[in-house]
């Protein structure tokens, strides 16, 4: 058990320190970049979530940013564990989730698996498979992972654009009947021109107990590129 917070389980030893930036004061808000990003991606909403009462956290994912990859397996589901250990190392019993992509992923499966960790759960452009990915945009990147495959062995760059690539075609393979487990209150939002299919956002809002959905103009990168409408609809949420 967690010495801080009786009935909560502790995380598994970390081998990893992950490099985080905080502002404001307030009830924990923490975002979770994309695949290949940093904490910068969130440079639209620090100051605003802040300034609304929040202390909003941005960490860079194992391997992205300025934290160090370690020696544990590079998936969605250790990334979630990671989450875990932050949050107990800093004495964070309990935050809202504010996942964009492949960081959506991460906050979902975390709430799958650490539900009394979650407070409210923001899902941006996530998806529950490679099958949510419109193919236009999904085919390059599975043939840029086989290709990083082939090298793999012989080429660090090669290795790591493997597993960059790897976790959008391998994770993170949730049912959509396990998100019926989801009771905490959730915003699934993503841009009118998403690389995600509009059908696949609106299942994943659809099988989420009660879950509110928001489309914004614009592509997948909407919290950056539209941060105005992005910023409103998840203060409005929370």
């Amino acid at each position: 058990m967690h010495p801080a917070f009786p009935g909560v389980l502790t995380a598994i030893p970390m081998d990893i320190t992950h490099h985080f930036i905080q502002q404001g004061e307030g009830e924990p808000l923490i975002l979770l970049h994309g695949n290949g990003e940093d904490t910068s991606y969130f440079v639209h909403q620090m100051d605003t979530f802040a300034d609304a009462g929040y202390r909003v956290i941005a960490l860079d994912t194992r391997g992205h940013g300025n934290t160090p990859r370690g020696t544990a397996p590079f998936t969605i589901r250790q990334f979630a564990d990671d989450l875990l250990g932050f949050m107990d190392l800093h004495g964070i019993a309990k935050a809202h989730l504010l996942g964009f992509s492949d960081g959506g992923n991460i906050a979902l499966v975390f709430a799958l698996n650490h539900p009394e960790r979650v407070d409210k759960l923001i899902l941006n452009g996530a998806n529950l498979d490679a099958s949510g990915v419109k193919r236009k945009y999904q085919l390059p990147i599975e043939i840029g992972y086989r290709t990083a495959r082939l090298f793999a062995r012989r080429s660090e760059d090669a290795q790591r654009k493997a597993e960059l690539l790897g976790l959008m075609v391998n994770d993170p393979n949730v049912a959509p009947t396990e998100l019926q487990r989801i009771e905490v209150p959730t915003l699934v939002i993503a841009g009118t021109d998403d690389m995600i299919k509009e059908a696949h956002t609106r299942l994943i809002a659809k099988r989420i107990p009660n879950a509110r959905l928001v489309f914004i103009e614009g592509d997948h990168f909407i919290a950056n590129k539209q941060p105005e409408a992005f910023n409103k609809a998840v203060l409005d949420f929370l």
